[in-house]
């Protein structure tokens, strides 16, 4: 039996959604009362949602093949949606008898059989066997990216910091098209609590659920008060009225969301102090990082065997006072050897995949607490980290302490992974010392006369001329037990 097939206990996840989506298919395609169709649009709104959180970690294509196949249903619906809802507001504002009312409710009630006709149509073309088969895919993926996770936390103060900044544009300007905007980036960012923090989404979920019911209010009376405005049929009085009713239950609303998201005290801050700030940030950035890494590279234990070898490589370089510590240095390093075969397919021999790698991270946006300098650094180690060395043109704009910094990296990164070029992982570990004016590197594992040796000794000769002393490797002489 397939996952999407069984609703899991705790009503969470996408394997429960994908399953709730058919189970609301059967509820809403009879009749497709209101509240059928409510619950219709939120399942899928719910697995769309998830997509749009695993697509910027896991470019797997079912994810935007999942919300491809459920977008002309959702869409449907939604226009469906939009009138019954404006139907509920006509009769909870008309007064006894009105004139205006009747004719509205006629005219919405003509349309929303059309609606019905279409939204069965597109019901019809929903391929369910497709939409289980792909979910069943994707909800294996989910396992890899934890909930509550950094990775999470880090997408959620991304949405935080979207739906902000359209507080402040609404907050500015007043149109209706602003806070309809607000209403969506607070939804999106509501979604993503509610899918991927739950911890959170217990302290917060009445007060973002009715934020955004306000919010959803907002924009029907706006939906209705533009209808009134265009209806031919209407005399002024009658248009005025109308108006005043509606201008009335807005700011109702209005002063609901501003009492709860305007001034020092608002939720803004509180939900703001629950997610990362300052080195938990950039560190949920790098997070984000390795993960997308994990699901593009082919051998990511390889990867992650040339990260460890590499900041090895790094802090003892750094001890023997070769190279100048620095944190923000070793991150980029650390992410570089975790990103640097990105670009290769699964046949490891291919040719100019480090080329590859750079164009994908250079395509990348910089997670939170990165800026795009650092994310370009990145990019250029994976770039030389084989193949032909960098020329001056590489370093265009660069300071001159930029620049060596720069090449003392990638030298490291070069040779970390020409010790497990062979993706044997024969290497367990490096230690550096100085002796006289060169840097001394050990290495557990590595055999004299080997292919291994071959290439640790081609590989340095970047990392000699960054660091202007001699670098000379050795085999790690084994202890014996006495």
């Amino acid at each position: 039996m397939t996952s999407v097939a069984v609703a899991t206990e705790n009503k969470a996840g996408l394997a429960y959604w994908a399953a709730r989506v058919l189970e609301e298919c059967d509820r809403a395609s009879a009749g497709f009362a209101a509240d059928p169709v409510h619950d219709l649009r939120v399942a899928i709104r719910r697995c769309r949602s998830m997509a749009d959180g695993f697509l910027s970690v896991d470019p797997d294509p079912a994810w935007k093949q999942m919300k491809r196949l459920a977008k002309p249903l959702f869409s449907s619906l939604g226009e469906l949606r939009d009138t019954q809802v404006m139907l509920e507001w006509v009769a909870k504002l008309a007064p006894a008898e009105d004139a205006v009312g009747k004719q509205l409710s006629t005219e919405l009630q003509h349309k929303e059989l059309q609606l019905k006709e279409s939204a069965q149509q597109a019901l019809a073309g929903f391929d369910r066997k497709h939409w289980v088969l792909l979910n069943d895919h994707l909800a294996n993926r989910t396992d890899r990216v934890p909930q509550e996770g950094p990775v999470f936390q880090h997408l959620a103060l991304e949405r935080w910091m979207e739906a902000r900044e359209l507080h402040r544009r609404a907050l500015r300007n007043r149109s209706a098209f602003a806070w309809h905007q607000l209403r969506i980036g607070l939804k999106r960012f509501r979604y993503t609590v509610e899918n991927f923090l739950p911890l959170r989404h217990q302290k917060w979920a009445k007060e973002l659920r009715d934020l955004q019911d306000a919010l959803g209010e907002v924009h029907d009376l706006d939906v209705l008060r533009g209808m009134i405005r265009a209806h031919g049929g209407i005399s002024l009085e009658e248009r005025q009225g109308w108006q005043d009713h509606i201008a009335a239950e807005r700011a109702k609303r209005l002063l609901l969301y501003r009492k709860k998201m305007v001034g020092r005290g608002s939720l803004w801050g509180r939900w703001r102090a629950d997610l990362p700030h300052g080195e938990a940030l950039r560190e949920a950035g790098m997070e984000k990082l390795r993960l997308w890494a994990s699901f593009l590279d082919p051998d990511i234990e390889h990867s992650r065997l040339v990260s460890r070898l590499a900041l090895e490589l790094y802090n003892g370089l750094s001890q023997c006072g070769i190279v100048r510590t620095s944190v923000r240095a070793q991150q980029i390093l650390e992410v570089a050897a975790l990103l640097h075969e990105v670009g290769l397919s699964k046949n490891r021999n291919e040719a100019g995949h480090h080329k590859r790698s750079r164009r994908l991270i250079s395509k990348l946006k910089p997670p939170l607490g990165w800026c795009e300098q650092e994310m370009r650094a990145v990019a250029m180690l994976v770039r030389y980290h084989r193949g032909s060395l960098p020329a001056n043109s590489s370093f265009v704009g660069l300071e001159r302490k930029s620049r060596l910094e720069l090449l003392q990296l990638m030298g490291i990164l070069r040779l970390a992974n020409a010790f497990d070029d062979s993706h044997q992982g024969r290497i367990g570990k490096v230690e550096v010392d100085c002796q006289n004016s060169a840097a001394v590197i050990r290495a557990q594992g590595l055999q004299a006369m080997s292919r291994d040796a071959e290439r640790v000794a081609r590989a340095r000769y970047l990392l000699e001329t960054a660091c202007r002393r001699p670098v000379l490797v050795r085999a790690m002489r084994v202890r014996r037990a006495t």
